[in-house]
C-alpha cells in the first residue's frame, strides 16, 4: 500500500473537520481532510425527512462564510449539507471524499492512518468524526416482538416507515420531541422519558430575539468546564441531555402526543413502563442518544469506563486531537456555531507544537 506523508490528517469532512481545515489554512499548516461520505454534508442529508436546525441561521455559519438567507430562519437539514458542500468548495478545503478511515496507530514520530483507499503518515492527527456515530438503543430492545417496528433517530426519515398502529418515542430531548410530534399527525404517540427542560420562548419570534443572542453567548461563553455553572450542565447533558429549544411541552399536548413515564424494559414482548404499565405498539423510535465510535483509534486515550480523556479536544497522546464532542469545552462545542472555537483552539496547540517540532523531534 503506498503511503502518502502530510503534516496533518483531519478525519471527518463535517462542521468540525472543515471548521479545523479552515484554522489550519489560516496558520499556515498543510493538512488532508478525509471525508467518508460521497458528498461534504451527507451525514446531514440523510437524517430525517423534516429535521430542521433548532438555531437561527445567523448561528449556522463556520469561520469565514457567513449562513446565507434570512438570518433568524431555522435552516433545513438539506440547506445546512448544501452549505458544507459550498464551504468547502469556496474555501478550497483539501478534502477527498469516500474515504472511510479503519484505523489509527503509532508509526515512527507520528500516526498511520489506514482507509480501504489508501493510507497516510501524519504527524498529527484529528478526530472530527462527530458525536453521533452509532445509536445507543438498550439491550432490551432485542426482546421486543418482531412484528414491532423499531427505528432509530438515525435511520427514522418519515413517518410512513411506522407501523398502522400507536407509535412509542423513546428519549424526550430535542430528537425525540421533533420526531414525536410529527407522528402525531398520523398516528397516535407516546413520548417515554425524562423531561429535559426547555427554553420558555419562542426563538422563532422576532421579540424572542435579544434572548437568543444571550442564550446561544451563554451556550459559548459561560456553559463550559471553566465554570462551575458550566461542569454541572455538562455533567446533566452527557448523562441526559439538553433542554428543548424549538419544540415546547405544549406543543406536544396540542397535537395530542401522551407523556409517559421511561421505558425500563420489554414483557411479552412488549414494551414497559417505570410504572409497571406495557405498551401495545406498532413501532418504537428509539431516540435514547448517540455514541461516538472510537474503536478504530488503536492508541491509550480512554478512561477505565471507555471515555475519551483530553483536555478542550487535546489529549495525552502528543499529535492526537478531538474536535466536535459534545460538551467538549462548551455547551456549543458540537454545535455548529460553537465549533469554530474549539478548532481555533486545537489549531493554536498544533501550531505550537510543529514550531517546537523544527527543532525538537517528537520521540517515537
Amino acid at each position: 500500500m503506498n503511503v502518502e506523508n502530510v503534516q496533518t490528517v483531519v478525519i471527518g469532512g463535517g462542521q468540525a473537520g472543515l471548521a479545523a481545515s479552515h484554522e489550519l489554512s489560516a496558520r499556515g499548516l498543510p493538512h488532508v481532510v478525509l471525508e467518508g461520505g460521497a458528498r461534504v454534508g451527507d451525514s446531514w442529508r440523510h437524517r430525517w425527512d423534516s429535521l430542521r436546525l433548532f438555531t437561527p441561521a445567523r448561528y449556522d455559519g463556520l469561520p469565514g462564510r457567513p449562513f446565507p438567507g434570512d438570518p433568524w430562519s431555522l435552516p433545513t437539514k438539506d440547506q445546512l449539507a448544501d452549505y458544507l458542500e459550498s464551504y468547502a468548495a469556496d474555501l478550497a478545503v483539501p478534502v477527498r471524499r469516500g474515504v472511510r478511515v479503519r484505523g489509527v496507530t503509532r508509526s515512527g514520530d507520528g500516526f498511520l492512518v489506514e482507509a480501504d483507499e489508501g493510507a497516510w503518515h501524519a504527524q498529527n492527527v484529528v478526530v472530527a468524526t462527530g458525536f453521533d456515530r452509532v445509536p445507543r438503543v438498550p439491550a432490551f430492545a432485542a426482546d421486543v416482538r418482531p412484528d414491532v417496528v423499531q427505528l432509530d433517530a438515525g435511520s427514522y426519515r418519515a413517518p410512513d416507515q411506522a407501523g398502522p398502529g400507536d407509535v412509542l418515542v423513546v428519549g424526550a430531548g430535542n430528537s425525540g420531541a421533533d420526531i414525536a410530534l410529527e407522528l402525531a399527525a398520523t398516528h397516535r404517540t407516546f413520548l417515554s422519558g425524562r423531561h429535559p427542560g426547555q427554553i420558555p420562548w419562542r426563538i422563532e419570534q422576532p421579540l424572542a430575539r435579544p434572548l437568543n443572542r444571550l442564550a446561544f453567548w451563554a451556550f459559548r461563553h459561560v456553559l463550559t468546564t471553566g465554570t462551575p455553572i458550566g461542569r454541572r450542565a455538562r455533567a446533566d447533558v452527557l448523562a441526559h441531555s439538553g433542554p428543548l429549544i424549538r419544540v415546547k411541552s405544549r406543543d406536544l399536548a396540542a397535537a395530542g402526543v401522551q407523556r409517559v413515564p421511561r421505558t425500563t424494559g420489554v414483557s411479552d414482548g412488549l414494551p414497559m413502563l417505570d410504572d409497571g404499565r406495557t405498551l401495545d405498539v406498532s413501532t418504537i423510535v428509539w431516540c435514547t442518544g448517540f455514541d461516538p465510535d472510537h474503536s478504530w483509534i488503536d492508541l491509550p486515550v480512554r478512561d477505565d469506563a471507555g471515555a475519551l480523556t483530553h483536555d478542550r479536544g487535546v489529549t495525552s497522546e502528543p499529535g492526537l486531537y478531538f474536535l466536535g464532542l459534545v460538551f467538549q469545552y462548551a455547551l456549543a462545542s458540537s454545535m455548529i456555531h460553537g465549533v469554530g472555537a474549539d478548532a481555533a483552539f486545537v489549531a493554536d496547540h498544533l501550531a505550537d507544537r510543529v514550531a517546537n517540532e523544527t527543532t525538537v523531534p517528537v520521540s517515537a
